[in-house]
């Protein structure tokens, strides 16, 4: 890709588990398509999906305050309540037995899109519509027991105050962030904007505390370059489909055009979805009017179709030779996007089989500020297909090099000589994928796999002593990122496709 410093550049996502790292915005749950019925979608008008779900969402709810429930008996539950505040060994908060009841009547639907949003939750998630946070600004990841900054946002107070890629959260004031899950260290990292929090990092052998001041992150949902082999390709990354994703898309577009760009790869591999009006303005951006763009199907109800309109939807058009990347983790509104593409556009997807998520969801706020986020629709493609649980699969097939799914280096952990297990097997096919000889792949750190460390060690200038420890193992999972990047098969189909 492009390295000129003066064009936008994007640090490619793909489906690596020690890359797939959370952004302290980034949704808590893979793959959600959502009605903005509360919330400003910053589309060019309110589509026709929009109307017809609103529709048979209060349908829905009419249905549901016309149907008795004096058959209903609460008393187990009173019972349940009553015996656990009075009687259980030690003292229960109201709050959270009645928010756990809650939370339990949206599981018991067995739909993994239906759930109640305590505040926090609820806060995450209307902060993924918005593409704006407010915290440090950060992206981390879990490595090991602790929470390890891949690196700072530009601008960031993180970045001002002068964190570093691979510095550790240890505490978050007086917190200890060690053995807390990813979500749950980041509750205490994040917090209001002027709000103070005070982390201990560790650098190396080095620990100090630094005290930063929180701020409002605004997060890029499209980032975009002109390819660095062919300048007349522009790259056009979507990262999710939240409120200012159709104005950025535009932005970029014209932009690439300005800068030579006469043809398009679009790519949202790893976009889990978002705002359905995004997903269906932007399709816009690739039909005629009257195409079919989605169909939307209520409980109950026959399929709508949502066509293509300039006039609502906005009159920006992509003309220009396109082609789509997908890939497992393209989930919900991406997939609307891909069926719109391939089926009413007839624009090749290239790339893995989509995630396969084929509801909508719309969220219902209560007085304090928690939320019901509830699947009311499911959404078929132009043609009438459901893609859900199933995905959709591309026109052209590529996976990428099996060496791009291994599993993250554990920078916390030493492996040496004699050491056997999953992770020693894991290590030897990320040595062996940067060419370096490791023997038999096993499980077993032998003399040979040794050597192949020491080898490494000597070409990358680091410590030669065969021992994968903190600075071996960073390095190693950096090099590995770098060969992905180098070697995106996708990529290189896509491009290919456009220059036949």
């Amino acid at each position: 890709m492009n390295n000129d410093p003066n064009k936008k550049k994007i640090t490619r996502v793909h489906p690596i588990a020690y890359i797939v790292s959370l952004v302290v915005v980034a949704l808590l749950s893979v793959g959600f398509t959502l009605l903005a019925t509360n919330a400003s979608v910053s589309s060019p008008a309110e589509t026709e999906s929009s109307s017809s779900i609103e529709s048979s969402q209060s349908a829905a709810q009419t249905e549901s305050e016309d149907t008795s429930t004096s058959n209903i008996d609460y008393t187990k539950f009173e019972q349940v309540y009553n015996t656990l505040m009075s009687q259980y060994f030690q003292e229960v908060s109201s709050e959270d037995l009645m928010e756990g009841a809650l939370s339990g009547m949206t599981s018991a639907v067995g739909d993994p899109y239906t759930e109640y949003l305590d505040l926090s939750d609820s806060a995450y998630l209307n902060e993924s519509i918005d593409a704006s946070f407010e915290g440090i600004g950060a992206e981390v990841q879990k490595q090991g027991d602790y929470i390890m900054i891949v690196s700072p946002i530009a601008g960031s107070p993180a970045e001002k105050a002068g964190l570093m890629p691979n510095d550790i959260i240890l505490k978050a004031d007086d917190k200890e962030l060690s053995g807390l899950s990813l979500n749950e260290a980041v509750s205490y990292i994040r917090g209001e904007k002027g709000s103070e929090v005070v982390l201990t990092i560790q650098r190396g052998d080095n620990t100090f505390e630094v005290t930063l001041t929180r701020d409002t992150i605004p997060v890029e949902t499209v980032v975009y370059n002109l390819d660095e082999s062919d300048p007349t390709v522009g790259y056009v990354a979507i990262t999710s489909f939240s409120t200012p994703t159709y104005e950025e898309l535009v932005a970029a577009i014209e932009e690439l055009r300005s800068q030579g760009a006469t043809s398009f790869i679009f790519d949202v591999r790893q976009n889990p979805g978002g705002l359905l009006d995004g997903a269906i303005n932007i399709s816009n951006m690739f039909l005629e009017d009257g195409d079919t763009i989605v169909q939307t199907q209520e409980r109950d109800q026959e399929p709508i179709s949502v066509v293509a309109d300039d006039v609502s939807m906005g009159e920006f058009q992509v003309t220009e030779p396109s082609v789509l990347l997908v890939d497992e983790g393209s989930a919900s509104a991406s997939e609307i996007l891909a069926g719109a593409l391939q089926e009413s556009a007839d624009i090749s997807i290239v790339g893995s089989t989509t995630f396969g998520k084929g509801t909508v969801q719309s969220v219902i706020p209560f007085a304090d500020e928690s939320e019901l986020k509830l699947t009311i629709a499911k959404w078929l493609t132009p043609s009438g297909n459901w893609i859900h649980d199933k995905g959709i699969e591309p026109d052209i097939v590529v996976e990428l090099p099996d060496y791009a799914y291994l599993l993250m280096i554990n920078s916390a952990d030493t492996y040496q000589e004699g050491d056997t297990s999953e992770e020693v097997e894991n290590l030897e096919k990320v040595i062996d994928a940067l060419n370096y000889e490791v023997g038999e792949v096993d499980g077993y750190f032998d003399e040979t796999t040794a050597q192949a460390v020491e080898s490494f060690q000597a070409d990358q200038d680091l410590t030669v002593d065969g021992v994968v420890t903190e600075e071996t193992a960073i390095m190693l999972i950096t090099e590995l990122r770098n060969l992905i990047d180098s070697n995106d098969t996708q990529y290189k189909e896509a491009l290919n496709y456009l220059q036949q």
